[in-house]
C-alpha cells in the first residue's frame, strides 16, 4: 500500500488462544513488544478501554505505550452496552473523559488526546475512528438523541478540545430550534446522561456484566462459557467476601501497564477515583465509601439514583411538548419509558443478585424489587434492539 499512499489500520482489539490472568492486559502484552516494528504507514488503532466499550472504562494503558508508532482512537457510536437504541445517552462526556485523560507518558499533560492527534510523539499519521450505528430507521440511529453522539464525535475528530456541553447546545440548536431556556434544560439532561446509564449499569467501576452474547440488558450471573473471560463473574468477582477485579501488585498487576504517576494514582484507595474503584480494587462489603456508606449500601444506593436520574429525564422531557416537535416528542416520550423500564429491571436483577453474594439487606426506605431472582436469571430475549 505504501508506493500508492495507503495507510494500515491495525486494531488492537485481540484474543489469544489462552485465557489470560486477566483481559485487561492482552492488548499491551501483544503490542507494546512490537513498537517500532511498525511501517511509517501503519496506524495501531486502539480502543478507548482495555476491555470493550463499557459504559465507563479507564483508558487503555497503550496510549502513550508506543512513541515509536502511530496510535489511533476507537470510539463506539452504537450503544452496544449502553442500552442499544432505546436509551438515551448523550456520548461526548465518554468521549472527553477519555481524550482528557492523562496518561503521564513524558509527564502532566500527555493526554490521551495529543496521543491519538500525533503531537505529543510527533507522529506522521494520525486517525480517529468510530464504530456506527446506522440503521434501517429513517433518522439512521434509531434513537433520535443518538445524533448527536454522530455529530459530537465529528467535532471531537476535529478539535478534541472542545467542551461536551458546547457540542450538545450546537446540535440542540440545529436538532429543535427551540427557545434558549428549552435548549438549555436539554443541555443538561444530556450532559448527565451517560452518569445516569452507568448509575444504574455499572456504578463504581463494575464493568461487563451485560447480557450473554447480544450484550442487552443485565447479566451478572453470567458463568460457564466457552472462555472465563466472556463471563460476568470473571470481571465482578463478587463473593460472600466483596466485589471487584484487583488490578493492583498483589492481583493481576494490570496497573503496572500504566505509566507510574497513573499506576500510582490507581492503586493507591485514598486516590482512586470512586468511579474506578471496582475495576482496580477487590474490597470488603464493609468498605467505607466517601459519602460515608460501606460498599454494599453505597452501590446499591447508586443502583437506585440511576433508576430515578431516569424518571426525571421523562419529567423533563414532558415538561417540553409544547416546544418540540409533536412526532419527535412523542417518540421520544415513548423511548424514555423503554428506558426506565430498562432502568428497574437492571437496578432490580443487579442488587437481588449481588444481594445473593452478599447476603446483607437492601438499604431502608428503598422500594423492594418486584421480582426475585430467578425471575430475572430466566428472561431470554431472541430478538433485541439494534440487532
Amino acid at each position: 500500500l505504501a508506493p500508492h499512499g495507503g495507510i494500515v489500520m491495525w486494531r488492537a482489539f485481540v484474543y489469544d488462544n489462552k485465557v489470560p490472568d486477566d483481559r485487561a492486559k492482552q492488548a499491551y502484552n501483544e503490542f507494546k513488544p512490537l513498537d517500532g516494528a511498525f511501517d511509517e504507514n501503519v496506524i495501531i488503532q486502539v480502543k478507548n478501554g482495555a476491555i470493550d466499550f463499557q459504559p465507563r472504562e479507564p483508558f487503555h494503558p497503550l496510549f502513550g505505550a508506543m512513541p515509536k508508532t502511530s496510535t489511533m482512537l476507537e470510539f463506539q457510536l452504537t450503544q452496544e452496552y449502553l442500552g442499544m437504541s432505546t436509551n438515551l445517552v448523550y456520548l461526548a462526556t465518554l468521549f472527553k473523559e477519555t481524550l482528557d485523560a492523562d496518561t503521564y507518558a513524558k509527564g502532566k499533560g500527555s493526554t490521551v488526546a495529543k496521543v491519538t492527534n500525533g503531537s505529543l510523539y510527533s507522529t506522521k499519521n494520525s486517525a480517529i475512528a468510530g464504530v456506527a450505528n446506522i440503521g434501517n430507521d429513517v433518522n439512521w440511529c434509531g434513537h433520535p438523541f443518538a445524533q448527536s453522539n454522530w455529530y459530537a464525535f465529528g467535532k471531537l475528530a476535529w478539535n478534541d478540545e472542545t467542551p461536551a456541553n458546547q457540542i450538545a447546545d450546537e446540535w440542540l440548536k440545529m436538532t429543535f430550534r427551540a427557545d434558549l431556556a428549552t435548549t438549555k434544560k436539554l443541555n443538561e439532561m444530556m450532559m448527565t446522561s451517560r452518569e445516569t446509564v452507568v448509575n444504574y449499569m455499572t456504578p463504581l467501576g463494575l464493568h461487563h456484566i451485560m447480557g450473554w452474547d447480544h450484550h442487552y440488558g443485565p447479566g451478572p450471573w453470567i458463568k460457564d462459557k466457552p472462555r472465563a473471560d466472556w463471563t460476568s463473574i470473571y470481571y465482578h468477582q463478587a463473593d460472600k467476601n466483596g466485589i471487584g477485579f484487583n488490578r493492583t501488585k498483589t492481583g493481576s498487576n494490570a496497573l503496572a501497564q500504566y505509566f507510574p504517576a497513573v499506576a500510582e494514582k490507581f492503586s493507591n484507595l485514598n486516590t482512586c477515583p470512586e468511579e474506578y474503584l471496582l475495576w482496580f480494587h477487590h474490597l470488603p462489603w464493609d468498605y467505607k465509601l466517601k459519602s460515608g456508606d460501606n460498599l454494599w449500601d453505597g452501590m446499591v444506593k447508586k443502583y437506585y439514583q440511576g433508576a430515578e436520574e431516569v424518571k426525571q429525564m421523562q419529567q423533563t422531557w414532558d415538561g417540553l411538548q409544547a416546544k418540540i416537535d409533536p412526532a419527535i416528542h412523542k417518540q421520544v416520550k415513548q423511548l424514555l419509558a423503554i428506558q426506565y423500564d430498562e432502568a428497574i429491571w437492571w437496578r432490580n436483577a443487579c442488587v437481588l443478585y449481588f444481594q445473593s453474594k452478599s447476603g446483607l439487606p437492601i438499604p431502608s426506605g428503598l422500594p423492594k424489587p418486584a421480582h426475585d431472582l430467578a425471575y430475572y436469571e430466566k428472561l431470554e430475549f431472541k430478538f433485541v434492539p439494534g440487532i
